[in-house]
């Protein structure tokens, strides 16, 4: 079996089965990288000649010259939010993605790379420098900044005191869609309750308000609602729901389908409602399917489905790494299905999609399990694409704030994503990965002095890089994050904006919400002038062409 492992997990980096997402993940578990195919240090041949570089440069000129800004209506609009994906974050997979096809890995392309839009997005909130997912979520789904911990409510309302809730609500894009007559759906690998998706139909002065269970007694009597009770009564028309979080829909002590035995996967409900029976019983006529198991939702017919609730674990999903493939979908397959049902609506669909678990994979200082969270919400991004047509859908990939993850060290083309710096400390003499944190569990000493890395296995999946401050689980980081967007209206995402500005610039392409009369005006005032995109081959453009090279040789 070792043997068959290590022939398929060394198979030449041009073989189509190599780049198949799955055996990838499978070796990922056996081998730290397949080896790639020049050595560290070593680039391609024609990298050395400046025409490379002048044509690489010229082709993707060329695209952005070709690029036709549309200002038609978005039908579509599909919000990725990468749960602390900062910069280095995106950097270190795209490497990662490159290396496991045997590339040296920074220049490959990741999906969402190739987006003709991209912007940056500032992500304090009302109280807090650094976000806390949910204020930067109420943020880009509701266009209001808030404060932190609090959900879909403006900053008025006061963490954890439920009589501040009444009055400060503010809706979402999500229900700015369903008032539009657009079918919605939200997809997740955390809890379907968790701080990012819950702004969406939610408003609650505390994010961990789950179920009853988590409203304090004192608080009850004020009249608030737990998290789980909202999603179901709130918007109750949303079409797909798909995620973790079954425990939070049950009643107390309720024994879990697929962990029947285990107490911490029982339901937590204390008013005895078990919410997904309600979920069903609010769709009478329609075709409403409830799903735990990937088996299940293989099976339905988005064809012949109104309603879908995907619940494939108690708590948060798992992670790629880790996840059972015949139990539990991957964010791709959700992804898939929640398209093809929502598509069925002429008039259109928004899309909420989080991957969550790259947040989860860097609070407890474990890079690999962070970065191919985000490999695989990139997979889920491309078959997204796949699925929708540029010329009615608007896609937006973002993420809600970042983490303190570096990659540095004078490191050589190609070096191992999960491997050492070339260089040793010139201060305790020892080795140290590429990839640190600024704070975390990874903080060790031996000695009364930093341990070696070289005694660990960086490439493990549960290697906890290491950190500078010790803490039991890493921060949130407070850099600007990037926005990538494509189809009708993306270019409005340019320049440096506020986290509230996606939510803004959704609605307006799709005349949602502050903006549904936009459609119905006759002014062109914010529309673009058009313009005939230059060809680089023409007489003209090659002048100038070649008058930019000589100024670039100088």
């Amino acid at each position: 079996m070792e043997g068959y492992k290590r022939a398929l997990c060394q198979l030449p980096p041009d073989t189509m089965l190599s780049h198949s997402i799955l055996l990838q993940l499978v070796c990922a578990a056996w081998v730290p990288l397949r080896s790639s195919a020049t050595p560290v240090g070593a680039f391609p041949d024609e990298e050395r000649l400046p025409k490379f570089w002048y044509d690489l440069s010229k082709e993707r000129l060329q695209r952005s010259l070709d690029y036709q800004d549309s200002t038609k209506t978005a039908k579509n609009l599909v919000l990725f939010i990468g749960d602390g994906m900062g910069l280095n974050t995106i950097t270190a997979t795209r490497i990662l993605k490159g290396q496991l096809g045997g590339k040296s890995g920074e220049e490959y392309s990741l999906a969402m790379d190739s987006f003709p839009h991209t912007s940056l997005s500032k992500t304090f909130c009302t109280d807090s420098q650094i976000a806390d997912s949910t204020c930067a979520a109420t943020a880009f789904l509701c266009g209001v900044k808030t404060n932190k911990l609090t959900v879909g409510l403006s900053a008025n309302a006061i963490y954890d005191q439920c009589n501040t809730t009444a009055g400060n609500e503010v809706p979402s894009i999500l229900r700015w869609a369903k008032e539009a007559g657009k079918s919605v759906g939200l997809v997740t690998t955390t809890i379907v309750q968790h701080a990012t998706p819950a702004p969406a139909y939610a408003h609650c002065v505390n994010r961990y308000w789950y179920s009853d269970s988590s409203i304090p007694e004192a608080q009850r009597g004020h009249g608030c609602t737990d998290i789980a009770h909202q999603l179901v009564h709130n918007i109750p028309d949303i079409e797909v729901i798909m995620g973790g979080g079954r425990k939070y829909m049950t009643p107390q002590s309720t024994p879990d389908p697929e962990y029947p035995a285990d107490p911490n996967s029982q339901g937590r409900r204390l008013d005895g409602v078990n919410l997904i029976d309600k979920w069903k019983e609010l769709k009478p006529g329609k075709k409403a399917a409830y799903v735990w198991h990937k088996t299940a939702l293989d099976q339905v017919d988005p064809e012949q489905t109104d309603y879908l609730m995907g619940l494939f674990e108690p708590g948060d999903m798992q992670y790629e790494l880790t996840r059972n493939n015949s139990t539990d979908p991957s964010i791709t397959d959700m992804v898939d299905k929640a398209i093809r049902v929502l598509s069925r609506n002429p008039q259109g669909f928004f899309l909420l999609v989080e991957g969550g678990k790259i947040d989860v994979g860097h609070h407890y200082g474990k890079a690999k399990l962070a970065l191919y969270e985000t490999m695989l919400m990139d997979e889920a991004v491309a078959r997204a694409k796949e699925l929708t047509d540029d010329r009615e859908t608007l896609t937006v990939v973002s993420a809600d704030h970042s983490h303190t993850l570096t990659l540095g060290g004078y490191t050589d083309r190609g070096n191992p994503i999960f491997g050492f710096a070339p260089q040793q400390s010139d201060v305790d003499g020892m080795h140290y990965t590429s990839l640190l944190y600024a704070n975390g569990p990874g903080y060790r000493l031996a000695s009364g002095s930093r341990a070696d890395p070289r005694n660990d296995s960086t490439y493990n999946k549960d290697y906890m890089q290491q950190s500078a401050v010790p803490l039991t689980q890493e921060t949130h980081a407070g850099e600007d994050v990037p926005v990538f967007a494509r189809g009708p209206w993306s270019h409005l995402f340019k320049g440096t904006n506020e986290d509230t500005f996606i939510a803004h610039a959704m609605a307006y392409a799709a005349c949602l919400g502050p903006f549904a009369s936009r459609c119905n005006q006759t002014s062109t005032a914010m529309k673009p002038t058009s313009r005939a995109a230059p060809n680089l081959s023409a007489p003209g453009p090659r002048v100038l062409l070649l008058l930019l090279y000589c100024a670039m040789a100088l």
